[in-house]
């Protein structure tokens, strides 16, 4: 873990009118800056930054916060993350805590690995552009792939020469480990202790993590060697897991947030071709079946895919068995095919970006339509296939964990397949029965000493409800929901500002995943909010501080020991009362209530909502208070003004939701 005197050194150097001009246009605007919204699509600027209390406040979309929070909204790191990117801007030493010898060996290992890839994406690209053999073959291929230098340079591309051991010898001449080397799979090391280089004649595209680190290579052979595979990609290692890295995520991130959608196709050359055309919301696979994990990378930043398919039919339908596993994510997956004889990149290198943008938005398919459709035309008037085409969709749109979502597909399918709703509904409950039947049999496995503990805690006396002030409940119900599902990743809603077709700013819903934790935290930090309960802001430090650093759920017992007495009974009293509420026997009453755990992203909003709304209302009765006859207000009433948007903002948005926190949850 980062030290805390490590982290204080990176807040005290840090000043967020640099960082953040790294990202946004700045004007000076008195002793403030002021730029246009990168959050949103706004025309007049409203997006402040306060050197002086160095603090940042996005007025357009509720944002706010320190350097720190600025980089975890927009370029998607994480706590620990963003402290790194700020050392490194500081060139400050980072210094972590205390760990075991394992652990500290572990994490050398790693950073060597690192070091050791950095150096290769280097030395692959001095290559490309310097050496003649890079220039004559490797540059050469680039070109005729129709890209640009700036191009070849923003993606990293290189070259490795032909020569068996060109690599390694460099590498090894400036002082890097073979075991290293063979570690990250960069050099291959034989029983008789010769060494050769893993992508020797191959032009080279490097892999990089969504925060920029560089992870792998794949590499593409320029030969016509039958033996040898065309692309080659690294290992897996320590540092590099194919199932969990999409190509282009680092270059796509803040365009796919922004956009809110993701495109998603093959190859390395697809993602590079969108990307010069203008198009930068694109990321690939990298030729491998779609996994949880990738999708969860995209889920981070948006809630909608669109998958950029070529017209090979047969490829068309191996692929697209793998998008079951999006929908099961409870995302909006969309497809798009492209003409005979085209996929992305040569799509996209004959065309003008307008023309490739109206035919994405033309031609793209929500997927159970496309599916429906594609299907069908394979059944033709063959009744078993068409039978078992049917099932197929069925077991498609029972991955879809929303209930609407699903009727509304029910229903287009059985117009797009001419069969009545009412059997695709019991297929469908038949589907949904049989995974609930499997939970359950889970669920009777489970602990009985679980159960046993409940029943003590079933047993306890009723206490009385106290009378609270709203503020002390608001600020109570932040460290429940933090202790009790902290770690998480949740779906959450928000809305932005974007420009219609008519030219017009409208409010539009974006969907996007983080871990509770980090949900609260940035929303805190956008209207600077501090607790204003003594008690309650001590136990919100040390549980931030942990979630910062971990993210699995909380050992309640050894947290509880880090901290002192008059804390420990708030929190047991806490913990008590969700689990008294927990154990009631509603469905024993014939009420039949939703389970906390469905509704946490909604528990979340209304909490985080209602206490900004309350803490900023009564922000702008203060500075109301300084306005004075014989003095210049107009600072003031411009941070009222603003002020009084956000009240009416959050006023909306507590509209929108389904329960009003004067409810009991």
């Amino acid at each position: 873990m980062i030290t805390r005197e490590t982290i204080d050194k990176v807040f005290d150097a840090a000043r967020v009118e640099e960082v953040i001009s790294d990202f946004v246009q700045l004007k000076r605007a008195g002793s403030n800056f002021k730029g246009l919204s990168p959050f949103s699509e706004e025309r007049t600027p409203s997006f402040m930054v306060s050197p002086v209390k160095q603090i940042w406040k996005d007025f357009s979309t509720g944002k706010g916060g320190s350097a720190v929070t600025f980089l975890m909204e927009h370029e998607h790191f994480t706590y620990p993350e963003a402290i790194r990117y700020l050392a490194n801007k500081y060139n400050i030493e980072i210094e972590e805590t205390e760990v075991s010898q394992e652990d500290k060996i572990e994490a050398n290992e790693r950073e060597s690995m690192y070091l050791v890839s950095e150096f290769a994406k280097n030395y692959f690209q001095e290559t490309l552009i310097k050496s003649e053999e890079g220039k004559a073959i490797g540059l050469t291929y680039f070109k005729e792939r129709g890209f640009t230098t700036e191009t070849i340079a923003k993606f990293g591309l290189g070259y490795s020469p032909e020569t068996w051991d060109a690599f390694t010898k460099e590498a090894l001449s400036k002082g890097y480990q073979l075991d290293y080397l063979e570690k990250v799979g960069l050099t291959i090391v034989r029983e008789d202790g010769k060494h050769f280089d893993r992508f020797k004649g191959r032009v080279m595209f490097p892999i990089q993590s969504l925060s920029g680190r560089n992870l792998g290579f794949g590499g593409r052979i320029l030969t016509n060697d039958k033996k040898a595979a065309k692309y080659l990609n690294s290992p897996e290692s320590d540092i590099y897991h194919k199932s969990k890295v999409l190509y282009g995520i680092f270059h796509a991130k803040q365009a796919i947030a922004k956009q809110n959608n993701c495109y998603l196709v093959e190859g390395y050359t697809d993602v590079i071709q969108m990307h010069q055309a203008g198009i930068e919301n694109v990321v690939a696979s990298s030729g491998t079946a779609l996994t949880p994990d990738q999708i969860r990378l995209i889920n981070r930043l948006t809630k909608n895919i669109t998958v950029l398919f070529d017209g090979d039919a047969a490829g068309l339908r191996a692929s697209i068995r793998g998008i079951d596993l999006i929908l099961e994510e409870g995302m909006n997956v969309k497809v798009c095919t492209f003409p005979d004889g085209d996929d992305p990149d040569s799509f996209a290198r004959k065309n003008s970006y307008e023309d490739v943008v109206q035919y994405l938005e033309n031609n793209a398919k929500d997927f159970i339509q496309f599916k429906a459709s594609m299907l069908m035309d394979e059944a033709k008037n063959d009744p078993i296939k068409k039978a078992d085409l049917i099932r197929d969709m069925v077991v498609s749109i029972s991955k879809i964990p929303d209930r609407i979502k699903r009727e509304v597909y029910i229903q287009e399918c059985s117009r797009i397949m001419d069969i009545s709703e009412q059997v695709l509904l019991n297929t469908l409950a038949q589907l949904i029965q049989k995974d609930i039947s499997e939970a359950n049999k889970k669920l009777k496995n489970s602990d009985a000493s679980e159960q046993k503990a409940f029943e003590v805690v079933k047993n306890e006396p009723q206490f009385s409800q106290e009378k609270v002030n709203m503020l002390y409940l608001l600020e109570r119900k932040i460290i429940e929901l933090l202790i009790q599902y902290g770690e998480l990743i949740e779906n959450f809603e928000d809305y932005i500002l974007k420009e219609n077709d008519e030219g017009e700013l409208k409010e539009v819903k974006i969907e996007f995943s983080k871990s509770v934790s980090q949900r609260i935290f940035l929303s805190l930090q956008e209207d600077e909010i501090e607790f204003a309960n003594e008690l309650f802001k001590e136990i919100y430090s040390k549980l931030i501080e942990y979630y910062h650093q971990n993210d699995k759920k909380i050992d309640l017992e050894s947290f509880l020991d880090t901290l002192p007495e008059n804390c420990v009974q708030e929190i047991t009293s806490i913990v008590m009362g969700y689990e008294k509420d927990f154990l009631s026997n509603w469905e024993g009453k014939n009420i039949f209530v939703k389970k906390r755990e469905e509704t946490i992203s909604q528990n979340v909003n209304e909490t985080i909502y209602t206490l900004r709304w309350y803490l900023v209302g009564k922000l702008v009765d203060d500075l109301k208070k300084n306005i004075t006859i014989d003095s210049d207000n107009t600072e003031i009433l411009e941070m009222v003004r603003d002020y009084n948007k956000l009240v009416g903002n959050f006023s909306d948005k507590l509209g929108r939701v389904m329960m009003r926190f004067d409810q009991q949850y």
